[in-house]
């Protein structure tokens, strides 16, 4: 094999509650993790030279050392001991700094890909232990699947797919730096959290309404403060017919989750015309 292409898609966090700083700085997480239909698409190829090549349709992504998949795929070839030259390029769907996890999920199927292109045979639970050496969020791309996430992210419990319903996803026009975001919050003084337990006990029981009505993420409090357009979002997607509306990640982007995807089809054009987003998708669910 020459040539594999690979699709990568973005997450969301139905949930997403910050326990405490730890000692070495990382903050403990106790989140619930979904993927969704919004996806990159990489190629890799064999080339003849040695050396680590990246392409992309977006001309702002960094496409030396600095991106993830250059990580990932130097991190593959060492732990393989191979010299083979890769060329990676990468079709870029989901929005940057978004809160979507689109580097780590880059990474993710880099990881996935060039262990079949280059026939690694390394296992799921190794190919984890290297993703959490790349981002927190990378293990969680590699499992493709819903799941609970904790520790810093790396300590994942698959749970089952929750009920089928439609998103849609909206990024306004800024970037968010999760490095910013963390380094604001102070997990000590949070009043609220969501109910990470109810809602993982709302996905088993396969109960739409509990787990949107559970929908929380303590990260609002940071970033919603400095850029008040996302709870515009959520506002407008609330009154459009959303069960809920949330900021994934550490933002900016805003999902709503909809009974319908004709109700999701409705929202999207009144969101579109409101000039809040840049960025607007419908999407679903994804388990691999």
């Amino acid at each position: 094999m020459e040539e594999l292409k690979k699709k990568a898609y973005g997450k969301i966090n139905l949930g997403l509650d910050v326990l405490r700083k730890r000692p070495d700085g990382y903050h403990e997480v106790k989140m619930i993790m979904q993927m969704v239909s919004v996806y990159d698409e990489l190629t890799f190829r064999k080339v003849s030279e040695p050396g680590i090549w990246i392409s992309s349709n977006k001309e702002e992504l960094p496409l030396d050392e600095n991106n993830l998949i250059y990580k990932a795929a130097g991190l593959m070839l060492e732990r393989l001991g191979s010299s083979q030259g890769i060329s990676v390029t990468l079709e870029k769907n989901i929005p940057i700094a978004a809160g979507m996890a689109g580097g780590s999920t880059d990474a993710a199927a880099t990881l996935l890909g060039l262990n079949r292109l280059l026939e690694g045979n390394i296992s799921i639970e190794e190919l984890l232990d290297m993703g959490v050496k790349i981002g927190a969020d990378v293990p969680y791309c590699i499992l493709q699947r819903t799941a609970l996430s904790e520790g810093i992210g790396e300590v994942l419990t698959p749970l089952p797919a929750p009920p089928a319903c439609s998103l849609l996803i909206g990024k306004p026009d800024i970037n968010v730096s999760t490095k910013y975001v963390y380094e604001n919050l102070h997990a000590d003084t949070l009043k609220q959290h969501p109910d990470i337990d109810g809602m993982r006990k709302a996905i088993e029981e396969q109960d739409l309404k509990g787990i949107t009505c559970r929908m929380g993420n303590v990260l609002e409090t940071v970033t919603v403060q400095k850029y008040p357009v996302i709870g515009e979002i959520k506002e407008a997607m609330l009154k459009a017919g959303a069960l809920n509306a949330l900021m994934s990640g550490s933002g900016p982007t805003v999902f709503g989750i909809f009974a319908s995807k004709e109700q999701a089809e409705r929202a999207e054009k009144e969101i579109a015309g409101s000039g809040l987003v840049k960025e607007l998708f419908i999407a679903e669910f994804v388990n691999l």
